[in-house]
């Protein structure tokens, strides 16, 4: 017996809702509610310097680690350092080990003897070898340096880009619930805002 106390209460209570909403006249739904008020958009946003990024890559094309500094990213710099520093060492060493075996070839071709040379161990195609593969370290080491020295610009310009990347309220998704008089419901949904 209580359970059908209870659906009749809420029956009741539905209908009275239903033929309360039905008894509001039509003229009623026409009226614009003029006690709404519209609020500017009170964030300050920095404004948007265009560039910033062609800087901070011509900075650390000039001197490397400059962008960083440019981008306020101090941290950065002895990364970049250390870096292309390692690069030059690498090459500076091959170089310089090149130049040993290449000097003791040209010294054997002169005529002098093996044995009164830096390298007497080594033969002549030894000499050759070593020249070779010193070379193509050299090259290599080269290569990498100037791809740690561009990949230094890229990232000071890429780096400038993310520093003006917009994440305010005017870009949002947000839930919204609105009543429709005209309709007499109500309306659910998301809305997705640009403003530029």
């Amino acid at each position: 017996m209580p359970n059908k106390q209870l659906y009749i209460i809420g029956l009741l209570l539905l209908f009275g809702c239903i033929s309360y909403a039905q008894s509001t006249k039509d003229n009623d739904s026409l009226k614009v509610d003029t006690d709404l008020m519209v609020v500017s958009d009170t964030i300050q946003r920095k404004p948007i310097n265009i560039l910033a990024p062609s800087k901070a890559a011509f900075y650390s094309a000039v001197l490397p680690g400059l962008g960083q500094a440019y981008n306020k990213k101090y941290w950065k710099i002895p990364i970049v350092y250390a870096a292309i520093g390692t690069g030059i060492y690498f090459y500076v060493t091959n170089d310089k080990e090149y130049d040993r075996y290449r000097d003791e070839y040209k010294r054997r071709l002169a005529g002098n003897s093996a044995a009164s040379g830096e390298f007497p161990q080594v033969s002549n195609d030894g000499l050759i070898n070593a020249q070779q593969t010193l070379k193509r370290q050299k090259e290599l080491s080269l290569l990498i340096t100037i791809g740690l020295y561009a990949l230094n610009i890229v990232d000071a310009n890429v780096d400038a880009h993310l520093l003006q990347y917009n994440v305010d309220e005017n870009l949002a998704i947000k839930p919204h619930f609105q009543y429709n008089r005209m309709e007499n419901s109500s309306d659910l949904g998301l809305t997705l805002n640009f403003k530029f």
